[in-house]
Formats: structure tokens, C-alpha cells, sequence
């Protein structure tokens, strides 16, 4: 169920589970491939709404030296000041999703993979929350807004997943350019989590 917390001044902030990603990801495609793909690259890659549509098939690489599929994106200078560059990282199952998709709707390498305004990749989560939530009788979908995918992504790697990603390499692939721009994502370690990484 879609985790939820009300900060004051009306503002909440949703976490999701995998599965729950995975939902939304499948509710977007059951509108249009497209959209499942900026909702992937929000679940699975990190992008914040507005880069999404800068993403272009040209971008992703596969790396030989990290053995990972990588991608280029112009994206938001934590610390102010013009857009940075990175190289973020791309699951293997959402760069097949993605080739295939290009490949079916003959983008050039030049072609964003989605070609709208930020502001349509953020009503489409929120169609798909609305989706989701309509099926699932779970009123807590209506919550859901694309800064809570890259939440979630964010909140998985660095404290969920069984092998927590280290800080730093978070940092370089989801674009934070200072440790207090992460550190809200960063929650304290539980006893369990302590004692199975000092074992």
C-alpha cells in the first residue's frame, strides 16, 4: 500500500513499494507505450519529470567497464546555477523496453523517446495513480505525483534494497550534487539493519 505522510501546508509525500511501481508502470502502458516509458524512467531510472522528455535513444550506452547500460541527461543543478550533465544508470529490462519501443516507432537516435512537455509526463502519473487507485479501491494513489517516483527510487536504492546502493554513487547517477540535497531520502538504520551490515 502507497505510504503516505502530510508535511503541513497541504503537502504529501508518497512512497511506493516495488510492486506498486511496477502497477503504476503497467496502468500507463495499458494507456500507451510511451507513456510506461516515462513512467519507467522515473521508477526505475531516477528522472525527474522535466528530464524525461530530453532523453534521447542516442543517450543510452552500454559501459564495458561497469557492465551496465548508462545514459546522458541534461538535468537540475542541485546546487543552482545551469543544467549538469550525468550519466544515469538504466536497468537492463526497462533498455530493452525502451529499444523496442524505438525500434517500433522508428526514432532516430536524435528523437526524444518521449516527446511531450514535462508537464504532460506529470498528468500522466497521475492518470495512472488515478488508475491504479480506481482498481485497487485504494484512495491513497490519489496522492501520487512524479517527484514521489523519483522518491521511492531514491528511497529503494539507498535504504530498502538488500544491498543498499553507497551514497556518492547515488548522488552521481540521480543528479544531487551535495549530501544535504540527498540526506532527506536517508532514513536512520533500524537495530535489524544495523546488526545484518556490522555482521
Amino acid at each position: 500500500m502507497v505510504s503516505v505522510q502530510e508535511t503541513g501546508g497541504g503537502t504529501v509525500k508518497c512512497w511506493l513499494s516495488r510492486d506498486e511501481c511496477d502497477q503504476l508502470e503497467r496502468a500507463a502502458g495499458e494507456r500507451d507505450w510511451q507513456r510506461e516509458i516515462a513512467i519507467q524512467l522515473q521508477t526505475r531510472c531516477g528522472l525527474r519529470s522535466d528530464e524525461v522528455p530530453k532523453v534521447t535513444l542516442g543517450d543510452i550506452r552500454y559501459s564495458e567497464e561497469g557492465e551496465c547500460w548508462l545514459f546522458t541527461v541534461a538535468g537540475k543543478n542541485t546546487d543552482g546555477g545551469d543544467p549538469k550533465m550525468r550519466d544515469a544508470w538504466m536497468p537492463e529490462d526497462v533498455e530493452r523496453n525502451v529499444s523496442k519501443y524505438a525500434r517500433e516507432r522508428d526514432l532516430s537516435d536524435d528523437d526524444p523517446l518521449v516527446s511531450v512537455s514535462p508537464s504532460s509526463v506529470r498528468r500522466w502519473v497521475r492518470e495512472a495513480a488515478q488508475s491504479v487507485g480506481e482498481t485497487t479501491e485504494n484512495d491513497r494513489w490519489g496522492h501520487v505525483s512524479s517527484h514521489d517516483l523519483r522518491r521511492s527510487w531514491a528511497t529503494w536504492h539507498l535504504v530498502e534494497r538488500p544491498d543498499p546502493v553507497d551514497v556518492r554513487t547515488m548522488m552521481a547517477i540521480g543528479g544531487w550534487s551535495s549530501y544535504s540535497a540527498i540526506e532527506p531520502y536517508l532514513d536512520a538504520p533500524t537495530e535489524a539493519r544495523i546488526g545484518a551490515a556490522m555482521a
